[in-house]
């Protein structure tokens, strides 16, 4: 199926040693190099073939510090950007977790090696069959894929201990706040044209915690999300 949709799998021995090596600098260099510390965070990213989420054209690339069309009007995102959103999420291994915005896979992919279940959901019903059958292909087992609009979340799977959002809402939905348990943290790009990343913390009490980390430039969110929390 991903060869018919232009996408292939890794090739020979020498292919996999050259992409190896690429990733192997890649998180020396982009991720490690600049401040992203969590061993596990690094660790993952320095075994997960980046180069097969990618189309054919662009795997020569996969390794480069930018991001990459993933067709659709979509990209996967830089890796520093992955490795920098998945350390924020603060994962040790026993999390349920929620993303919105599945794209490639690619980050479904890493967050399913560091916690124990992932939701993720996509908008765009060939993104995410091409992420479904990939994520099959590669036995991620525990990563549970749903076309749809992500605006409502997942409830008969809620509550998560970590939400990752991979697309800008203006202001982050109602329902994945309610969705994140206490204790839980939600990483995400808000705004329009001024986007920055935030990390929300939700108290014992109910109450969020925000923090302001940088500013980002990711595709919004559509769907629901385009309709509701407008000013």
């Amino acid at each position: 199926m991903l060869a018919t949709m232009g996408w292939t799998m890794s090739g020979g021995a020498a292919d996999k040693d050259k992409m190896a090596e690429r990733r192997e600098r890649m998180v020396r260099e982009q991720i490690a190099g600049r401040d992203v510390t969590d061993a596990r965070v690094l660790a993952v990213m320095g075994k997960m073939p980046r180069h097969d989420f990618v189309p054919e054209r662009y795997k020569d690339q996969a390794y480069d510090d930018n991001p990459l069309s993933i067709g659709e009007g979509q990209t996967i995102s830089q890796p520093y950007i992955v490795g920098k959103m998945t350390e924020l999420l603060r994962l040790k291994g026993a999390e349920r977790v929620l993303e919105i915005g599945t794209g490639s896979g690619y980050q479904a992919a890493i967050l399913g090696e560091l916690a124990k279940e992932v939701y993720t959901i996509e908008i765009v019903e060939t993104l995410c069959k091409r992420a479904a059958a990939l994520l099959a292909a590669k036995g991620c087992a525990n990563v549970h894929v749903r076309c749809g609009d992500g605006y409502k979340g997942w409830p008969e799977a809620a509550p998560f201990d970590a939400i990752m959002l991979t697309a800008a809402p203006h202001e982050i939905p109602k329902p994945l706040i309610e969705q994140l348990k206490p204790g839980g943290r939600l990483v995400a790009p808000v705004g329009d044209w001024h986007q920055e990343l935030v990390v929300l913390t939700k108290q014992a009490d109910g109450s969020i915690a925000r923090q302001s980390v940088f500013p980002v430039r990711f595709v919004p969110m559509t769907g629901e999300a385009e309709k509701r929390e407008r000013p």
